[in-house]
């Protein structure tokens, strides 16, 4: 049993980049709580874990690597979907935290992005600093079963692994059902098998505080004051396309939101977009029917999608509009 003197458990995390954002995705678009995963809260849960599955205090229980892997599109392709602000944040999260990335460049196959190698470099970094740092306890977070001769080496050489592993199932906007499930070979082979999904939803029924701090705190939504000075002039959209060529700037209100995705009124066809696609507030405040201004852009299939969205106030109706319906703006088009 190890004492309050004994040597400190140094501790290492390795994260499945897409494995640990599929889950954060899960719990702010799918489950009761709406909100994501904290990093920094799931640090001082692992902390506590492994504390108590290692006999210690927790202060005894330090987390001393940590390391984060991931596919990465291109800055060309990031820019073309959007997506340079996002991973920005996430790489600011991370940074502070003091977590390393280590991205890959994704590689297109068949028409589809991929990610290929990740699982490789995790486990030769996750491998080498075991050894070279002395590493007590890796923890994983990861589903993969092509981990598993990561495992059987790290128990080899004496480092105990816990798996940070969820269970779940649910439809996305498609109707279609997604399962994420760990590998059974991967919850053989640990030391330490978590099942978070059932630590988070019992610890959310008991109120418990290292649980609760899992999740990042919701602030309040954005006020979104309405601007006369410069309100736009409303036009009633004509032609086969109201969408305009990619740039045009709209206003239009919201007709569905579902799992994380929506669609703008934007007739004949409405407009698509993405929680990824907001540049203010949160997604989960917005509500069917409010107004919202965006940008037209090109999803990888070459349709008309709506990008740069943010929650606007209702615009004020001319006195030659005899109903509050839903209307577009076209400005100019925005250089991109």
């Amino acid at each position: 049993m190890n004492q309050m003197n004994s040597p400190l458990i140094r501790v290492g995390v390795f994260y499945d980049g897409n494995y640990f954002l599929k889950i954060s995705d899960y719990y702010y678009f799918q489950h009761e709580r709406k909100a994501r995963i904290s990093l920094e809260g799931l640090h001082e849960y692992i902390r506590h874990q492994v504390a108590e599955e290692e006999d210690v205090d927790v202060r005894l229980a330090q987390i001393t690597d940590a390391h984060f892997f991931r596919g990465r599109l291109s800055a060309t392709e990031a820019r073309d979907k959007d997506r340079l602000f996002h991973d920005r944040l996430l790489d600011d999260i991370l940074m502070n935290l003091g977590v390393q990335t280590h991205y890959m460049a994704l590689k297109t196959r068949d028409g589809r992005l991929q990610e290929k190698g990740i699982d490789v470099w995790l486990s030769l970094e996750a491998l080498e600093l075991a050894l070279h740092k002395t590493l007590d306890v890796v923890v994983l977070i990861a589903g993969d079963s092509d981990y598993v001769p990561l495992i059987r080496k790290l128990n080899t050489v004496g480092t105990r692994v816990m798996l940070l592993n969820w269970d779940f199932k649910y439809e996305d906007f498609k109707g279609e059902t997604r399962v994420t499930r760990a590998s059974q070979q991967l919850l053989e082979q640990v030391t330490y098998p978590v099942a978070m999904h059932d630590v988070i939803d019992r610890g959310l029924q008991t109120q418990d505080e290292v649980v609760e701090a899992l999740f990042v705190n919701q602030s309040e939504p954005a006020a979104f004051a309405p601007s006369t000075a410069s309100a736009p002039k409303l036009v009633r959209p004509t032609g086969p396309t109201a969408a305009g060529p990619v740039g045009t700037l709209g206003m239009s209100t919201i007709k569905n939101l579902k799992n994380g995705f929506g669609f703008v009124v934007m007739p004949p066809n409405n407009l698509f977009f993405s929680y990824a696609d907001l540049t203010e507030g949160d997604f989960n405040d917005l509500r069917e029917g409010d107004w919202v201004e965006f940008t037209v852009g090109r999803n990888h299939r070459d349709e008309d999608c709506a990008r740069n969205v943010r929650k606007v106030a209702a615009p004020q109706l001319s006195d030659m509009e005899d109903e509050y319906e839903p209307v577009i703006v076209h400005a100019a088009t925005a250089e991109l």
